[in-house]
């Protein structure tokens, strides 16, 4: 009798012990059975999804648009580095040329950051800001031997004027944005906090895109000996291209698009007064 209760006690103790046990290893089991089976579904999802891009094709790929508009903004620096080499410092437009400093400046920033991140793009804009960069020097250079020393001292002083307030801006932006963002403003709150909202280099680089395009549209009748027929064509195909490309990228950036619709017409309205004047008579 006392054997019988020494083994139903050695039993009742032992019980727990095996039931973990058997647990245990049914889940390893389990795992290792689960295991081929989640790498063979990995694998298809990825399959698929490659299947996917490759059905897009070139019209939905932001890789082919991102990189033709940097092909683009690529001849738009080799436009400046052309110009500085065959034509004259008259023909340099001082407020297109500042415009694009601060447009590549933004640019290439935006280019680091977007999804599909383009270092094309990035690359491109930091030689465009070093080539533009040259070309502003030159036409201060002979503004300044021409005796137009006013038109220097005022456009300086209005560039010193708007650094200092985007520089208040960078400094004060942060803080603004979480503070917009967490006041419960309704739309203010939701465009504050927004990825492409106007705290963001999403916002600015486009808009920087508008002073282009309006510098474009404020000087309609620019004459045409005075047009650069390399700039005009590289943001002409800007235009063009980047119009598709920033409704394929994320965040999508409508602003993005809308502003390159515009440069797209202004440009090309001063590229075929150029090639009118120039080759067609």
């Amino acid at each position: 009798m006392l054997f019988i209760r020494t083994s139903q006690s050695l039993l009742n103790r032992t019980r727990p012990l095996v039931r973990r046990f058997l647990s245990e290893d049914g889940k390893v089991a389990v795992k290792e059975a689960a295991a081929p089976a989640a790498k063979e579904e990995t694998k298809k999802a990825a399959t698929t999804a490659a299947k996917e891009e490759v059905k897009k094709g070139w019209w939905s790929s932001p890789q082919f648009w991102g990189g033709a508009g940097a092909m683009a903004g690529w001849g738009m620096s080799g436009a400046a580095i052309y110009d500085s080499m065959e034509q004259g410092p008259e023909i340099i437009s001082l407020n297109m040329t500042c415009v694009l400093i601060v447009y590549s400046t933004l640019f290439a920033r935006w280019a680091f950051v977007v999804k599909p991140q383009n270092l094309l793009l990035a690359g491109c804009h930091i030689a465009n800001v070093l080539s533009q960069g040259n070309q502003l020097r030159r036409a201060v250079e002979h503004k300044m031997a021409t005796g137009q020393e006013e038109q220097i001292k005022d456009m300086a002083q209005k560039a010193a004027m708007a650094g200092a307030g985007v520089g208040v801006a960078i400094a004060g932006g942060p803080s603004m944005r979480k503070a917009l963002s967490a006041a419960n403003l309704g739309v203010v709150s939701t465009i504050a906090a927004a990825d492409a909202g106007p705290f963001t280099v999403h916002f600015w680089a486009p808009m920087s895109k508008w002073f282009i395009s309006g510098a474009s549209f404020m000087d309609l009748e620019r004459p045409t000996d005075k047009i650069s027929l390399p700039q005009y064509t590289a943001l002409t195909l800007t235009g063009l291209f980047f119009t598709r490309y920033s409704l394929l990228v994320t965040p999508v950036n409508y602003t993005l698009c809308s502003v390159n619709i515009a440069l797209f017409m202004s440009s090309a309205w001063h590229l075929g007064r150029k090639l009118k004047a120039d080759y067609i008579g």
